[in-house]
C-alpha cells in the first residue's frame, strides 16, 4: 500500500492548498494563494528520493493577494476575500484555507490541478468537488447531526479516486494502524496524566527554574522549499503565552505572531496580506506559546485523558489528549524514559473537517537551567518546515512591539 503522499513529493511554492472551489482572489491575477505560507515544504525523509509525479503545472511561482482589509476589527470571511465562492460561505478565510488544505491533503493535488489559469473559471473538477462538499455534508447532516465525522479524507486517503475494490496484497499483509483522532475517557491501565505532566514539568528543569525563564530570542535557520536552501529565523518568547517567529525569505518573510489574545500570519503568500487566526487556529497558536515556556502546561488544556503507550520512532511514548477553551483537541506525546515532549497534534475545527497540525521535537539543550528544544519540525496539511535555533539568549527585555500585529510581508531588496 502506498504510505507516502506524492503530491509531498514535489515542491509546491505556493500551489498546494488554494484550489478545488473556484477560488479566486478579489483583485483577479493568475497566481496561486495558499494558506498559512505554503511557499515552504519539505518532505519526509521517507520520501525524499521519490521522482515528483505531479502536473508541471504545480510548480510554477506565481502569487496574488487579496486587498488589504480594512482597519475594522470585523473578521476576514471567504467571500469578501475572494470571488465565486458557491458553498463555503461566510467563513473566516483561515477556516476557509484550512478546508482547503483538506481537499489537497486528501486527493494528493495541488491548486493547478484543479484551477485555471483564470480562477473564476469552473473546471470540471472544481464542480465535481463542488457536488462533493454536497453529498459529504449529507452524509453528516442526515447520519451524525451535523458533526464532522465523514470528510474527503474518509474515502480518498490520498487519491484522486477511493478505491472500491479490496486489495488483497493489504487484506492478508502487514496491519495497518490508525490511530484513533480522539481520546474520549481515560483508557484502562493508561498512567495518570499528571503523572505524566508532573514528569515532563521535571524533566525540563522543574517549576522553580520555569518560572525563572520568563523570556528567550532564539536564531537559527529554517529548511523551507524540500531542503534546497536555508532561511534565517528569529523566534521571540516571553511568558506565559506570547510567540513570534519570524522566517526570513526572499519573497518576504513569513511571521506568525501570538500577543497572548490574538494571532496573526503573514506572509507574501498567505491570501491575504495579513490573516487573521481564529478558531482553533487561534487556539493553536496558543497552545504553541504556552508549550514554548512549559510552567502552565497543566493549565493549557482541559479534561486531560491518557491513551496506553504507543512507539514513535522506536521510542515508546506516553499520549495525553486535551482540549482547550474554543474547542481545540490536542494530543501531546511524552518519551517515556526521558519524560520530555516529542510531539503534538492538535486539531482546528474547519467546515470540511479537522485540520491538524504536527510539530515533532527534539535536540533538547539547557538554557538557563531548563531545556529547550533547538529543533522541530512543523506540519501542516500544505507543507512541512524544519527550524533548527543555533543560539538561545534567556531572559532578555523583548520590545512589545515584537508580538504586535505583523506589517505586510515585503520581498527583500
Amino acid at each position: 500500500m502506498q504510505t507516502a503522499s506524492r503530491r509531498m513529493t514535489l515542491v509546491v511554492a505556493g500551489a498546494a492548498i488554494a484550489g478545488l472551489i473556484g477560488v479566486a482572489l478579489v483583485r483577479g491575477g493568475t497566481g496561486v494563494s495558499v494558506r498559512a505560507a505554503a511557499a515552504s515544504a519539505i518532505p519526509s525523509p521517507a520520501t525524499a528520493a521519490r521522482p515528483a509525479v505531479l502536473s508541471p503545472a504545480c510548480g510554477l511561482p506565481g502569487y496574488a493577494q487579496a486587498a488589504a482589509p480594512s482597519a475594522s476589527p470585523k473578521r476576514q470571511l471567504s467571500d469578501e476575500a475572494f470571488k465565486n465562492v458557491q458553498l463555503l460561505k461566510g467563513i473566516p478565510v483561515d477556516e476557509f484555507m484550512g478546508a482547503m488544505g483538506l481537499f489537497s491533503a486528501a486527493t494528493s493535488m495541488c491548486c493547478l490541478e484543479c484551477h485555471a489559469p483564470d480562477w473564476t473559471f469552473d473546471t470540471p473538477r472544481k464542480i465535481t468537488t463542488r457536488k462533493m462538499i454536497q453529498m459529504v455534508n449529507t452524509i453528516n447532516q442526515t447520519n451524525f447531526s451535523g458533526r464532522k465525522v465523514v470528510s474527503c479524507w474518509t474515502c480518498h486517503r490520498q487519491s484522486d479516486r477511493p478505491q472500491v475494490t479490496p486489495t488483497l496484497d493489504v487484506v492478508y499483509g502487514e496491519p495497518i494502524y490508525w490511530a484513533p483522532d480522539d481520546l474520549f475517557q481515560q483508557a484502562p491501565g493508561a498512567p495518570a496524566p499528571d503523572k505524566v505532566l508532573d514528569k515532563y514539568i521535571q524533566a525540563v528543569g522543574g517549576a522553580e527554574r520555569l518560572a525563572k525563564l520568563t523570556s528567550f530570542v532564539g536564531k537559527g535557520s529554517a529548511t523551507l522549499f524540500g531542503g534546497g536552501f536555508k532561511s534565517a529565523v528569529e523566534l521571540y518568547v516571553k511568558a506565559p503565552n506570547q510567540r513570534t517567529l519570524i522566517i526570513h525569505q526572499e519573497l518576504g518573510n513569513k511571521t506568525t505572531t501570538f500577543d497572548g489574545h490574538n494571532g496573526w500570519l503573514a506572509s507574501a503568500v498567505t491570501p491575504v496580506p495579513v490573516m487573521d487566526l481564529t478558531g482553533g487556529e487561534l487556539d493553536g497558536a496558543r497552545l504553541d506559546a504556552e508549550l514554548s515556556i512549559p510552567g502552565r502546561v497543566k493549565q493549557a488544556l482541559t479534561q486531560w485523558r491518557a491513551a496506553l503507550p504507543r512507539e514513535i520512532a522506536g521510542r515508546s511514548v506516553n499520549v495525553l489528549q486535551g482540549t482547550g477553551t474554543g474547542g481545540l483537541t490536542a494530543t501531546l506525546f511524552f518519551d517515556v524514559e526521558s519524560g520530555l515532549l516529542t510531539r503534538v497534534v492538535r486539531y482546528a475545527n474547519s467546515a470540511m473537517g479537522r485540520v491538524p497540525t504536527q510539530i515533532d521535537f527534539e535536540d533538547y539543550r539547557d538554557v538557563a537551567g531548563v531545556k529547550v528544544p533547538f529543533k522541530w519540525a512543523f506540519a501542516w496539511v500544505s507543507g512541512r518546515d524544519v527550524v533548527e535555533l543555533t543560539d538561545v539568549q534567556p531572559n532578555v527585555a523583548i520590545d512589545a512591539a515584537k508580538f504586535a500585529k505583523p506589517a505586510p510581508a515585503a520581498a527583500a531588496r
